[in-house]
């Protein structure tokens, strides 16, 4: 396991290598760059730009030289922890990464164990107890949950909580907490206020891995080795959650790699309207705006959380079906 791991170690700082490159190249890609909309913005509110002002940018941030002089530059700093200057919010990249790192990584790690809190148990009802009220009730609810958008489901759990209930969701914290620092008051009117985008998040996936789940159990409680597990004299849930669960249970596990940056990229246009202070609404705009060092260094964050979610879940299928681990050991 230690060689399995080291191997897929190197491999994943080749890959971040290859990334960046994709990365730096395809934020480049757009006509012009964050100058040339810097100056079109002044143009279209009547104001003229400072050419001096545009000079400097453009020799600081070595603009005007080849891509390649760029992307060196760009990746230089990154191992010095300078991950470039955002032109958009005037400050360094770094800065914004550590102010809203924690609190995005927080909402996406709620969303993912609610998601999966939710999907497990209502999966395996439905295939244990297939074709009842339950699993009726579930199937409904799951295509609901993959049809109804996220963004669709924030506005009508808002529209709710303020007519019923003369609650406002909207954002983290309270505006009486929001520059404050941590506290007891904080994190519970934090909890306060959380419930609702990691609720908006979870339910579109959580609604997907149910039907995969019932799926992949189904098919398992036919095969006969749980007929002989029964005939043996096991009792029916001891069968069901030793034997075909775990089985059943490889395709989800096997998802973790894209589950860490969907459950990111899905919630931009949740974090929009529930007005959240995470990451996913900074490189929305960063985008529009061709602030070419925080676009990158975002995707390329999410690229990171790709591989660490694919790394993940191979620890986990090893740890989880036998028949994997055994496959390690006959490689070698």
């Amino acid at each position: 396991m230690i060689a399995y791991l080291a191997r897929r170690l190197i491999a994943m700082i080749l890959t971040l290598l290859i990334l960046s490159m994709v990365v730096f190249v395809v934020i480049q890609l757009p006509p012009g760059d964050f100058v040339t909309s810097y100056i079109a913005r002044l143009s279209s509110m009547g104001e003229v730009p400072d050419e001096n002002v545009v000079e400097a940018i453009r020799a600081q941030y070595k603009l005007d030289d080849p891509l390649f002089v760029q992307y060196w530059a760009w990746l230089e700093g990154m191992f010095t922890g300078n991950f470039g200057f955002s032109f958009e919010m005037k400050r360094p990249v770094a800065e914004i990464f550590s102010q809203r790192i924690g609190i995005s990584l927080t909402v996406e790690i709620l969303a993912i164990v609610v998601m999966w809190g939710i999907a497990i148990p209502i999966g395996i009802y439905s295939a244990v107890y297939q074709y009842s009220v339950g699993d009726y009730v579930a199937t409904i609810v799951g295509f609901l949950g993959i049809a109804v958008p996220n963004f669709l489901f924030a506005l009508i759990l808002m529209y709710v909580c303020y007519v019923w209930f003369g609650v406002t969701i909207t954002g983290l914290n309270s505006p009486d907490f929001a520059n404050e620092r941590w506290s007891l008051a904080k994190l519970l009117d934090f909890a306060s206020h959380v419930w609702a985008p990691v609720l908006v998040i979870a339910t579109g996936g959580a609604a997907t891995l149910i039907r995969v789940l019932r799926a992949n159990l189904l098919d398992e409680l036919k095969k006969p080795y749980v007929l002989t597990a029964r005939a043996k004299g096991l009792k029916r849930h001891k069968v069901i959650m030793r034997y075909p669960v775990r089985v059943a249970m490889n395709p989800l596990i096997s998802v973790v790699g894209w589950v860490l940056p969907t459950v990111i990229s899905s919630s931009f246009v949740t974090a929009i309207v529930l007005n959240m202070p995470t990451l996913s609404p900074i490189l929305l705009r960063a985008l529009l705006s061709q602030d070419m060092y925080l676009a990158g260094a975002l995707i390329l964050f999410m690229g990171f959380l790709t591989m660490i979610g694919t790394l993940l879940s191979d620890i986990l299928l090893a740890w989880i079906d036998p028949r994997i681990r055994m496959g390690m050991i006959g490689a070698r």
